[in-house]
């Protein structure tokens, strides 16, 4: 098994999903990538990608771009609450017990509710820790910037199949020209049902803490441990060509 990462650097989401299709479909005797770093500089989207595959996942009864992308940030909830993060926070809060029974994925949370509302015994707002101490005038300790979502003492579990939480880790640091940069890791991730929502949802969360701070968005960084293709090659081929991308 090759175990050099594989690096896909883009300015587009839209076509960093579908290099790193390709990129797995081109591989003979595997449907993995162990590991894969994508470096997102510039967040665009192609419309025409992002409809084919909101078309399949529908078709597969699987949840939408937009459904995934807003269980790491909520994007359309912070609009419409006029991009108050206060009462971003409280009204989320408010309406996860909801989430919860909605779909049973959300049973143990979701990554945005870790964020803000981590651990057991005490509810620590992890994301306005990060916000807060960039922030300050005085500056930061920079290992300060980081948020957990995997929570050992409820995670760690025998079954056979867990499908949260897949995200790991966020850290923030800021770059050479006071711009915001975002940090993830991935043990897992789904190719098909997960990886383009992941990180769109990682572009939104990066835009929030810099517009939060006062600052731009420079780049979101994705360290996947194991990156699966979650569906047939003969699929996965039908949604590239659907979708005009030149397969050879």
């Amino acid at each position: 098994m090759n175990t050099s990462p594989i690096i896909i650097e883009e300015t587009n989401l839209s076509t960093a999903w579908c290099k790193t299709v390709k990129e797995i479909l081109d591989r003979s005797g595997t449907n993995e990538i162990t590991p894969l770093v994508v470096s997102l500089k510039g967040f665009d989207e192609t419309e025409e990608i992002r409809r084919v595959l909101d078309t399949s996942l529908e078709e597969q009864e699987n949840n939408s771009i937009t459904t995934v992308a807003e269980t790491i940030f909520p994007d359309s909830l912070y609009k419409f609450l006029d991009e108050d993060r206060f009462k971003l926070y409280k009204e989320y809060k408010n309406n996860l017990p909801r989430i919860k029974k909605i779909d049973s994925s959300n049973r143990k949370g979701t990554y945005f509710g870790r964020l803000i509302s981590y651990g057991i015994d005490e509810d620590v707002n992890q994301l306005e820790i990060i916000i807060d101490s960039i922030n300050k005038i005085d500056g930061v300790r920079r290992s300060k910037l980081q948020a957990s979502i995997f929570d050992p003492r409820v995670d760690h579990t025998n079954s056979p199949y867990q499908g949260f939480p897949c995200l790991q880790h966020v850290t923030v640091c800021k770059s050479e020209n006071d711009g915001i940069v975002l940090n993830s890791f991935y043990a897992i991730q789904l190719l098909y049902k997960k990886a383009y929502g992941n990180w769109l949802g990682l572009n939104n969360l990066g835009k929030f803490i810099a517009k939060e701070t006062g600052s731009e968005l420079e780049r979101v960084n994705c360290f996947i441990g194991v990156e699966q293709l979650d569906l047939t090659r003969k699929a996965a081929k039908t949604i590239l060509e659907t979708a005009g991308i030149d397969l050879d």
